[in-house]
């Protein structure tokens, strides 16, 4: 490991990645908060997770500023058995799919990414882009003008201020000021504590309280085999458009064994498991995060609203925050690609449509 240039990762855009890690825990906390409430599973886990992982990864990682937390991904896989089994049967198959992770990155399965065709990639980032506007609607159901006009004044503000003021991440001033918007009305719409309770608790170390038996084994082995094939691809997935985004690569290798450990560590402390997050991702690199720094910030600043902060993270609003992800998903479409579809040979394009689809 050269030692220099692990140095160098953290702290050649220091003031950056500060920055844009701030504003990465305020786009990872209600997603993952939301994730948690689909899986069964208690916020705080879904919230040990992400500090878990992004501080880990900033560490070992092999692609500085990916953010990589809680994902819906994840917690899809794991609703049957957090309902049939229990969060103890979770950790243990979390630990068990960190493992195989481990063992994939020791076997260079990052390399494969490598040879996903461009079309392919274009219609993935594509259908992200899709995904992540049409997932904040839903913030909208029951809410008033107020919502609307919130997530407007958010809107303005990260696209206009860097017009006039480059200082601050645009999107990290519009969660503060339409916070303090929301506040002054006395919050009229939702807010990250209505989505769940977040109860200041420090993580314990424990080892999974379950059998060691075959009949374990036999129940969360289809769940972590699961576990570690989705999040090794959203993984490396997310690490390739933050490659194309910086015009850097990644240990992708690296990045897979840093997964597996981080996720073994969170397990042990009473956190789910994780991957890559893109929207997230993008959303640190877009407002100037590069380095290492910006996802320790991140892991850290989450901790830190949690427990020092907590009743002020319970008032931001989801306006805030949908503001946010909506620039996230503009910025992820790949506009281009609208206007060389036409002008692409029938098979290219065809490959883009299905991804999308």
């Amino acid at each position: 490991m050269n030692f220099k240039r692990e140095l160098n990762e953290w702290f050649f855009n220091a003031k950056n990645d500060f920055l844009a890690g701030l504003l990465s825990a305020f786009a990872v906390i209600p997603e993952v908060i939301g994730f948690c409430i689909v899986a069964g599973i208690s916020p705080m886990m879904g919230l040990y997770a992400s500090f878990f992982l992004m501080v880990i990864l900033s560490f070992l990682g092999g692609r500085p500023a990916m953010v990589s937390a809680a994902a819906g991904s994840m917690a899809l896989v794991i609703v049957n058995l957090v309902r049939d089994y229990g969060t103890e049967y979770l950790m243990a198959a979390a630990i068990l799919a960190g493992i195989f992770m481990i063992i994939l990155g020791i076997l260079k399965v990052g390399k494969l990414i490598n040879y996903l065709p461009n079309n392919a990639m274009v219609g993935f980032v594509d259908a992200l882009a899709i995904l992540i506007f049409s997932a904040q609607l839903k913030h909208f159901v029951g809410e008033g003008p107020i919502m609307y006009l919130l997530v407007l004044i958010g809107l303005l503000i990260i696209y206009l201020l860097p017009k006039v003021f480059t200082a601050l991440p645009s999107g990290l001033v519009a969660v503060i000021v339409v916070t303090a918007i929301s506040m002054a009305l006395g919050n009229p719409v939702r807010t990250i504590g209505d989505m769940g309770d977040i109860v200041a608790s420090l993580p314990i170390f424990a080892i999974p309280d379950v059998p060691l038996n075959l009949e374990t084994l036999k129940i969360i082995l289809p769940y972590s085999i699961s576990l570690a094939l989705v999040g090794l691809v959203e993984t490396l997935l997310t690490a390739q458009v933050v490659d194309e985004m910086t015009d850097s690569t990644s240990n992708k290798n690296r990045e897979c064994r840093a997964l597996g450990i981080a996720n073994v560590v969170s397990a042990l402390f009473g956190g789910t498991c994780g991957c890559g997050m893109i929207g997230q991702a993008i959303a640190n690199v877009s407002a100037g995060g590069r380095g290492r720094l910006s996802t320790f910030v991140g892991g850290s600043f989450i901790m830190v609203l949690v427990f020092l902060l907590n009743d002020l993270l319970q008032q931001i609003p989801l306006a805030a925050l949908v503001a946010v992800m909506f620039s996230v998903s503009v910025t992820t479409f790949d506009w281009d690609s609208l206007r060389r579809l036409p002008k692409m040979p029938k098979v290219d394009a065809l490959v883009i449509i299905l991804v999308v689809a």
